[in-house]
């Protein structure tokens, strides 16, 4: 009767092997595409770090200097290398084609065999093709429409930086209307500068196309600025640079308190010295014989008011502490990443 019997288990022996092994297979491919794929992710965040470097500082290097299609795309490629971990990477195009942006596309390389692609590191045994993976990001130079900062405003009229050059020429913007800082209305407001009304201390918030009224009709400058004006001063002791974006206006209306100023935009000015009052942080290398000064820009005169330096190019990157876009092109500028 035993031999009648059919065994179940030996009809079944072996059949555990059989699928450890397939389960086996599966698992490795599965763990070699999640390997592979992670290398991609991984090289394309790479990519997207070099094309977004690239963009940002062909945007800065442009617009402060001006630069060429071969040195936009030098420094291109110098960030893409830069930012792989391979130090080796493609730069596909630079297109400055619109105005007022640069886009950068970034794709693979390798860094030992220079192919344009990435070689499965395990996949290739599944017949796995090599992979190109690549980037783009695109920078904007945009012109600030408003602002919060210092609160005096400047006259269109003393405002001389071109285009062609990085920065105008040193020049004393004198409180009183007279000269080139006359504001073409010619009413009692200061032709040249003036303050503005306060939203706290020291800081004055203005938008282009708007009138602001002076906060003080006399030229005497608010007195809550001397902790900015002691910053100033301590930072050009110490051999360092004040650049303060001031708001520019075409227009000054009416007269002391009712008195208006009409913004178009905004201009960064590198300051060498200043009067807005006698002694104290009040005045700074207002003198003929301060460090860069001469007889024409000195302003030593006990009711003169004066603020000494040059207009330079600027540009902000994220950080100018007001909004952009469609605002007057005088030279500063905010980049950021628009794509």
């Amino acid at each position: 009767m035993r031999r009648l019997k059919n065994s179940r288990t030996d009809r079944e022996r072996g059949a555990a092997g059989v699928l450890l092994a397939v389960m086996m297979l599966v698992l490795m491919g599965a763990g070699a595409l999640a390997v592979d794929v992670g290398q991609i992710y991984a090289e394309r965040a790479q990519l997207q770090n070099a094309a977004d470097a690239g963009a940002i500082a062909i945007a800065q290097a442009c617009h402060a200097t001006g630069c060429t299609q071969s040195q936009a795309e030098a420094i291109a490629q110098d960030l893409a290398n830069s930012n792989s971990n391979d130090a080796s990477s493609n730069v596909l195009q630079v297109d400055m084609s619109v105005a007022n942006q640069v886009t950068v596309r970034t794709t693979t390389r390798d860094g030992t065999s220079g192919a344009g692609f990435l070689r499965p590191m395990f996949s290739s045994a599944l017949d796995a093709p090599p992979a190109t993976v690549g980037a783009h990001a695109t920078a904007a130079l945009e012109f600030p429409t408003r602002g919060s900062g210092f609160p005096l405003a400047i006259s269109n009229h003393c405002y001389n930086l071109s285009d062609a050059v990085a920065t105008g020429a040193v020049q004393k913007i004198s409180y009183k209307p007279g000269g080139t800082c006359t504001g073409p209305s010619g009413t009692q407001i200061p032709g040249g500068w003036g303050w503005l009304d306060r939203s706290s201390p020291c800081v004055a918030v203005t938008q282009n196309g708007s009138n602001h009224v002076g906060s003080d009709p006399g030229n005497n400058p608010p007195t809550d600025c001397q902790n900015i004006l002691t910053g100033w001063k301590a930072t050009l002791l110490a051999g360092g640079e004040v650049d303060v974006a001031f708001p520019i206006f075409d227009n000054a209306t009416n007269q002391g308190q009712n008195g208006q100023f009409h913004i178009i935009g905004y201009a960064t000015f590198k300051i060498w010295g200043w009067k807005f009052g006698n002694n104290g942080v009040y005045e700074f290398r207002n003198t003929a014989g301060s460090p860069g000064m001469t007889a024409s820009l000195a302003c030593s005169g006990g009711n003169n008011r004066c603020v000494i330096g040059q207009f330079i190019k600027f540009e902000s990157i994220d950080s100018f502490s007001g909004g952009s876009g469609g605002g007057t092109n005088l030279g500063t500028v905010i980049i950021k990443l628009i794509d």
